[in-house]
């Protein structure tokens, strides 16, 4: 069954790494949620996670999710201490914190561009995620930590940048500094302000067509003439030789 699990996470991570260009060391975002499970299950993230992920991982947390777990007090006490020995990333809600979940969704806007992984236990915070592509969510059941199959938003993205018809937000402004620095946006410019003149007639269509001279269409009785006068001439040609030889 464990080795049916880690073939399952490899194979997603595949996905995420060739799709969207997830790079070690991965990045993972958790809440109160997560970190409750985690220790009522008796679950050491730290050591298991990357193990189950095949990567380095960097265990996250921000402000939002700290504040929420001090303010439920003795009950998740213990889930506190967990996500205080985690990174604290910097979101932006510094001067008025916001629910955890609504914190960690405002860190994957515009494309998850720091490539965060999403865990959480919270089911609506879940179905969220889902929404947004490229957006790894991990959950726990039982006693196992679970790497959820892609989202078929993420999968649409994929067929869609496949098809060339999506260019993710980042390589856009990627691909126009690249020509304002070259210089290239500017001619693409002129390009197109230039239109195409409208040419003038053929000149070759323009001459006049010759009249074709049209042989043998001679009256029939200029043809006559022609061939008496031509029987005429041999006749006398041959007359006038014999007349020849016989003064000779």
């Amino acid at each position: 069954m464990k080795l049916t699990r880690q073939k399952h996470a490899k194979k997603i991570m595949g996905f995420y790494k060739h799709s969207f260009h997830f790079r070690e060391p991965f990045q993972v975002l958790l809440d109160g949620t997560f970190c409750q499970a985690a220790l009522r299950n008796k679950i050491q993230i730290r050591e298991q996670l990357p193990g189950y992920l095949d990567g380095a991982t960097q265990l996250c947390t921000t402000r939002c999710v700290l504040k929420e777990l001090e303010s439920l007090g003795k009950a998740l006490y213990g889930a506190k201490l967990i996500a205080q020995r985690f990174q604290v990333r910097k979101c932006s809600h510094q001067k008025d914190p916001v629910s955890g979940s609504a914190c960690l969704l405002s860190m994957i806007e515009e494309g998850n561009p720091h490539h965060f992984f999403i865990a959480t236990q919270d089911q609506d915070l879940a179905n969220k995620v889902k929404k947004k592509a490229g957006v790894p969510l991990l959950f726990i059941i039982q006693n196992t930590m679970v790497l959820d199959k892609p989202s078929p938003k993420s999968l649409v993205f994929v067929q869609k940048l496949q098809t060339n018809q999506l260019v993710p937000e980042h390589q856009k402004q990627t691909i126009v500094q690249l020509k304002e620095k070259e210089g290239l946006a500017k001619q693409e410019g002129e390009k197109r302000r230039k239109r195409k003149r409208a040419g003038g007639p053929n000149p070759l269509s323009c001459l006049k067509k010759k009249k074709k001279t049209q042989e043998g269409q001679e009256p029939s009785a200029e043809k006559k003439k022609r061939r008496k006068r031509k029987r005429n001439r041999v006749k006398t040609e041959g007359v006038q030789s014999v007349q020849k030889n016989e003064k000779e």
